[in-house]
């Protein structure tokens, strides 16, 4: 109630300004025109525009991951928490490493005794080869030890991987961050007992990120025509991209193209989960506009001082939007019209010619 009555007294304010600067003006025709000639203006025609879309998007990381338990064992440190920043590589938490150890040294073990019989068998292999052509073995002799030699080396190569495996699975042991970024949820506490596919971290990579937005079927082609979006982020920063990813089939819930909009790397102010401004240009339009200056702005209400035949009067207009230090009018100017430049000059001139 008090917001109403507060813009009724703005806009009679206003328009008993309108009727003064009328009468000022009025009064003005009888003094010499030269006090006009200083008057700068400008006279209105509409051009070509292009027609911006500005749609609604949402920040997302383009890398986030949850890191899992690949080794069971019992948690015995977490090095991080919630909010956190990490380095890649870095060490997230610690499992108890006493089994996987055992298993290690088992595997070492057999690992050493499948070599040793391996070089006991090739040495009896050896050792037929020169004995079976002087006939003093067997043939069925000769062909156990060759398929004997075979398989202590296949043995060999099997206690190998299983080294190899055991070393991999006491590794998992140290949890480690697959890349640098934030932590956003801890899924476990110190002490629990894991297993493997266990949910541990979960984060995402600060320098790279994407803008998700959802285009309408009827903007579709245009949007093909001319893959660009311009983005406003929170800070008012302004952003350029023509890295798209369209998806190609319709959101059967919203009716609508799902597109993800990468960013330049390392941007500042930008948070996953925040909105932002997406616009790219659908085709063009016919729009007026004048330069900021030709506005006089009291809070929600704007006019600009026109030219009738000598005179000046205050017109009231709807204004739009703001490109590069210039205002679209979407109402209350006709092409052809010519408004003062500078509209805080023009009162100021007005109310000079009005003295006596």
């Amino acid at each position: 109630m008090t917001n109403t009555l507060k813009n009724t007294a703005l806009l009679g304010y206003l328009l008993i300004s309108s009727l003064s600067f009328l009468s000022l003006s009025a009064s003005a025709e009888s003094r010499s025109s030269t006090e006009h000639e200083h008057l700068e203006s400008i006279k209105v025609s509409s051009k070509p525009y292009p027609n911006w879309i500005q749609l609604d998007a949402v920040v997302e990381p383009t890398k986030s991951a949850t890191v899992s338990a690949q080794t069971s064992g019992r948690i015995i440190k977490l090095n991080y928490d919630i909010n956190d920043i990490v380095t890649a590589g870095a060490a997230l938490l610690e499992i108890t490493s006493k089994e996987q150890g055992a298993q290690l040294a088992a595997a070492e073990a057999d690992y050493a005794k499948a070599r040793a019989v391996n070089v006991e068998a090739q040495q009896q292999l050896k050792r037929y080869q020169t004995l079976f052509p002087k006939g003093a073995i067997s043939k069925g002799s000769m062909d156990e030890a060759e398929a004997n030699a075979k398989s202590t080396q296949q043995a060999v190569s099997a206690a190998k991987a299983r080294i190899t495996q055991a070393n991999e699975s006491l590794k998992y042991t140290l949890v480690s961050a697959p890349f640098a970024g934030v932590v956003t949820q801890r899924h476990v506490e110190e002490g629990e007992t894991v297993s493997p596919g266990q949910a541990l971290y979960s984060g995402y990579s600060l320098s790279q990120m994407r803008a998700v937005t959802q285009i309408p079927q009827r903007y579709i082609e245009a949007l093909k025509q001319q893959p660009n979006f311009k983005l406003t982020l929170a800070n008012g920063k302004q952003i350029n991209s023509d890295e798209l990813n369209l998806f190609t089939f319709v959101d059967p819930k919203s009716h609508s193209y799902k597109v993800r909009i990468n960013l330049p790397e390392n941007v500042e102010g930008v948070i996953p989960g925040s909105l932002i401004k997406a616009q790219f240009i659908s085709g063009s339009r016919r729009a007026i506009f004048v330069p900021e200056s030709s506005l006089l702005s009291m809070n929600e209400l704007s006019a600009v001082y026109i030219q009738q035949n000598d005179t000046w009067v205050l017109n009231q207009v709807r204004t739009g939007l703001s490109d590069n230090g210039k205002v679209e009018i979407l109402a209350g100017l006709s092409e052809g019209d010519v408004v003062a430049k500078d509209a805080y000059h023009a009162l100021l001139m007005l109310k000079q010619s009005n003295k006596p």
